[in-house]
């Protein structure tokens, strides 16, 4: 028998109500402390910081980092907003930069940002059942502009890994604000190519 086939197929459930999957897998959580310096409004991320509130949880189903399998997750985005910015998650480019990725909106609204290292943006906007495919080489970060958990699975080639580098420092060219009521796309100051 070869290793691979020491492996066998499973199922993995999703939670319509909670939005997490059972088992959990590795659970990822990321409160505002893990990344308020990722955020333009320093003053208001230092005064929400105060109740460091959670920003969003990840469900991964735990299968080899190889390959020849398929990462897979579950990501809960929650509502919120440090000064007019939205909530978001970190955002990155994979280990392995031509690796593709899959999400697929089950509840809640928001947006998915995308940039390459040239500094091309894109924003696809994911309401339930959009399905959004993040071409190879795209850094990728989801954006929650709704009122309620924005929630969805994503799937990616199992070696693709997550490189977070100049994101967390420069972030993305565009960041995604309220302003009047609606989700404008504003120039990030602080934005230098990671390349």
């Amino acid at each position: 028998m070869t290793k691979l086939n020491q492996y066998k197929s499973f199922s993995t459930m999703y939670n319509f109500d909670t939005g997490e999957l059972d088992p959990k897998g590795r659970v990822i959580t990321r409160k505002l402390s893990h990344m308020s310096e990722m955020y333009l409004n320093q003053e208001a991320a230092e005064e929400l910081l105060k109740e460091d509130p959670l920003v969003y949880e990840v469900f991964n189903v735990e299968v080899p980092e190889t390959i020849a399998h398929i990462q897979h997750c579950v990501t809960i985005l929650y509502p919120g907003k440090v000064g007019d910015e939205y909530f978001m998650t970190k955002g990155h480019y994979h280990e392995i930069l031509d690796r593709a990725e899959i999400y697929f909106c089950l509840k809640g609204k928001g947006q998915l940002i995308l940039q390459t290292k040239e500094g091309d943006f894109d924003m696809i906007e994911m309401i339930p059942g959009s399905v959004a495919y993040v071409a190879p080489e795209w850094a990728h970060r989801t954006v929650n502009t709704g009122d309620e958990p924005f929630v969805f699975f994503a799937a990616y080639p199992g070696d693709a890994g997550h490189d977070y580098g100049g994101i967390e420092t420069e972030g993305f060219v565009k960041l995604l604000m309220e302003e009047n009521g609606q989700s404008t796309l504003v120039d990030n100051p602080r934005y230098q190519s990671v390349e």
